[in-house]
């Protein structure tokens, strides 16, 4: 199994948010540079992160991006979900025989349990593993 890249920076950068003060602010480009990212890219992203309801956009000269949701609520599978969608990893093609539909039942199970436990963790059981807020993207 393997998320794209999008998804790598989307968890960062939400366990950046999670970490500020609540109702703090942040820039894409400040954002972007933390990540060695560009600020294009990078929104397409936050973009995604917007359209969950996890972030929103403040425009103006103070204005960035903040957390919308309680931070103890975001979880691994909300993030995970918002950039990858809810597709199953795995499908057996239509043409295929039953046998392959058995395949499909024990990934869809090992999917499930994978997605159950993405969703208990949360971003910010991590935040008070490292003192500097830098330090987690």
């Amino acid at each position: 199994m393997k998320y794209s890249q999008a998804t790598n920076y989307a968890l960062h950068t939400m366990l950046y948010l999670v970490a500020l003060p609540l109702g703090t602010t942040v820039g894409v480009q400040q954002l972007a540079e933390l990540q060695g990212l560009s600020p294009t890219y990078l929104s397409k992203i936050l973009t995604k992160l917007v359209k969950a309801g996890m972030i929103e956009s403040t425009p103006g000269i103070n204005g960035g991006y903040k957390l919308t949701r309680n931070k103890a609520d975001l979880s691994f599978l909300e993030v995970i979900h918002a950039i990858e969608g809810t597709a199953s990893l795995f499908h057996c093609d239509d043409g295929e025989d039953h046998q392959g539909c058995l395949i499909q039942g024990v990934m869809t199970h090992a999917e499930q349990q994978m997605e159950a436990y993405l969703k208990e963790r949360k971003l910010v059981e991590l935040v008070g593993q490292v003192g500097d807020v830098n330090a987690l993207v």
